[in-house]
């Protein structure tokens, strides 16, 4: 993997951890009332997608290492430029569904790297 892309996948990984501080013991009612919470969220995911993308540009080989990564781009594209239509259960189903495998994922590819170094 190229050093370069690491930055981001950091960057993937703090954001992770944050949307998943943000929501522990919260429900899908409790993330719908509060616009704070929503909004942290959704910053949280913007940084994610960009950060793939960014990762992705540098080192395109680990679009095949990270699950559903264009959609992850796409998600951000549509949360940053079709506002509008960002649906809170569909936020957090991402959350709940998707986030622990994206997770997992760079975890493992950032030990790998580490491993390397």
């Amino acid at each position: 993997m190229r050093p370069e892309a690491l930055k981001f996948l950091y960057d993937v990984l703090q954001a992770c951890d944050l949307i998943e501080d943000f929501t522990a013991g919260k429900s899908l009612e409790e993330y719908t009332r509060d616009p704070m919470l929503r909004s942290a969220v959704e910053r949280q995911f913007t940084i994610v997608g960009e950060a793939t993308f960014q990762a992705l540009r540098i080192d395109p080989s680990l679009e095949d290492r990270i699950s559903d990564a264009r959609r992850i781009v796409n998600f951000r594209h549509v949360m940053v430029h079709d506002y509008s239509a960002v649906d809170d259960p569909t936020v957090w189903g991402v959350m709940q569904r998707r986030l622990p495998t994206l997770r997992k994922e760079v975890n493992a590819l950032l030990d790998e790297a580490e491993s390397e170094h």
